[in-house]
């Protein structure tokens, strides 16, 4: 029993883990169009996200009874060691996809983990694949759609009202309607995403003997969750925020409240019904309805093509690592301990080499043509280093530099509007504009994807 306990409190700390780099993971998902627009500065921003993910983690169970008792079968003989390992899994495919910018689910990065580890050690029988199909690829699939249409249709309303307003007088409006929408947005994911991680200790309580099958997460499981997720996203995702802010879409303010005010209303609505969806996959798609709502505006194809695939490959990524990772654990207290080893130095290995090349809230807007050497290298007058491997699988799925596959797009991507954006643009200006008191070049970097 002594064991049971130990190792119950290694998966909650373990899932803890996981709940915080949740939060740091997907707080572009609130953020990233409140930030690159300049409705308020990223410091400000993540503050106030942390405050109500925190609050929302309160406001809701439907989406931890799914992950406690829905995905997997509690009654099918899954241990403790099980749940850990998909963690483990989880945890470093979030890690992974933070270093390369890249906006993944950490909900399906968790189920994939969860079901790896689960059918390594026990079998397929212990998944419920109805429920996965009904709760989780159904949504996955129907929800970036819906929220993209939503926002698609929002956008171009929104414009169409302001048609004859002027840009000063709206300004103002935009910007308390962004972070209004913004804050919405906060409070679903806490009430979707941080229900994820109460269900995943509800689950290891369950398996270990402390709490009957069937049981609601305690009062400080919830707790500890909400204040995990909250932490996560006050230390900011700024490579995410980067991506979802710049390299998908330009963004400008109208559409910033469209995207945001549609990915909120969709994330809620789901957290209400209990589907345990991605709220990565609600907030990319709003973006992506945005960028082709407005007129003028261009989606970055080849971007969103990337991060589909990063999509497609987290279920199956996460589970094999879990998968390793439970073959593993389960060869005694030895296996626990070198997964744990294993994992602390993959993940340490991660966070060096990203401050090789850091991005926080003094540069989360500024990007750098790709090849470019980092400050340091460049006052140094040294050349950049060759990337590894690892880094040049990431790249497959990040974010495309300026200039490549995007020629014919060149122009609408460095900020091209139409005329009900830019009245008074003289032909021949497109994807040339220069907001005043900014030099050309800096214009130009700030349009490029990093």
């Amino acid at each position: 029993m002594e064991h049971i306990t130990l190792l119950i409190g290694i998966v909650i700390i373990t899932a803890l883990v996981f709940d915080f780099t949740n939060g740091f993971h997907d707080t572009a998902n609130a953020m990233a169009t409140t930030i690159s627009t300049g409705a308020l500065t990223p410091r400000i921003a993540v503050a106030m996200s942390a405050g109500l993910n925190l609050v929302g983690a309160f406001l809701s169970i439907e989406v931890a009874k799914t992950i406690s008792s829905g995905i997997i079968d509690e009654g099918s003989g899954v241990q403790p060691e099980v749940i850990f390992a998909g963690l483990v899994g989880a945890i470093i495919w979030n890690l992974l996809t933070w270093l390369a910018g890249l906006p993944s689910s950490s909900s399906h990065a968790l189920m994939g983990g969860l079901m790896g580890a689960t059918i390594a050690a026990v079998g397929t029988g212990a998944v419920n694949g109805d429920v996965v199909v009904m709760k989780v690829l159904i949504p996955a699939l129907a929800a970036p759609l819906v929220a993209g249409i939503a926002s698609l249709c929002a956008t171009r309303l929104t414009y169409r009202l302001a048609r004859h307003a002027q840009e000063e007088q709206t300004a103002k409006g935009y910007r308390a309607g962004q972070i209004t929408s913004a804050a919405l947005v906060s409070l679903a994911h806490g009430t979707n995403d941080a229900q994820k991680t109460m269900g995943v200790i509800t689950l290891a309580l369950v398996t270990g003997g402390a709490l009957a099958p069937g049981s609601d997460p305690p009062v400080w499981v919830i707790a500890s969750a909400g204040m995990a997720i909250a932490l996560g996203t006050y230390l900011g995702g700024w490579r995410i925020i980067r991506t979802m802010g710049k390299g998908i879409t330009d963004i400008q303010p109208p559409q910033g409240f469209a995207a945001q005010t549609s990915a909120a209303a969709t994330i809620l609505a789901s957290s209400h019904i209990g589907f345990s969806l991605s709220t990565t996959h609600v907030c990319s798609g709003a973006v992506m309805g945005s960028g082709l709502g407005r007129k003028g505006g261009v989606v970055r194809w080849s971007t969103a093509g990337r991060m589909v695939v990063g999509w497609a490959l987290t279920l199956p990524a996460a589970g094999l690592v879990a998968a390793g990772a439970a073959l593993l654990a389960e060869q005694g207290d030895w296996g626990v301990t070198a997964v744990a080893v294993l994992t602390v130095a993959i993940c340490g290995a991660i966070w060096l080499r990203s401050r090789r090349e850091p991005v926080d809230h003094t540069n989360v807007n500024d990007v750098r043509p790709a090849g470019a050497p980092v400050p340091a290298q460049a006052a140094a007058g040294e050349a950049p280093e060759p990337a590894g491997v690892v880094t040049t699988a990431l790249q497959a799925v990040a974010p495309p530099p300026a200039g490549t596959g995007e020629v014919s797009a060149a122009p609408a991507l460095s900020g091209s509007a139409g005329p009900e954006e830019r009245p008074g643009e003289r032909p021949g200006e497109q994807g040339a504009h220069v907001a005043p008191g900014r030099p050309a070049s800096a214009s130009a970097s700030a349009s490029s994807v990093s």
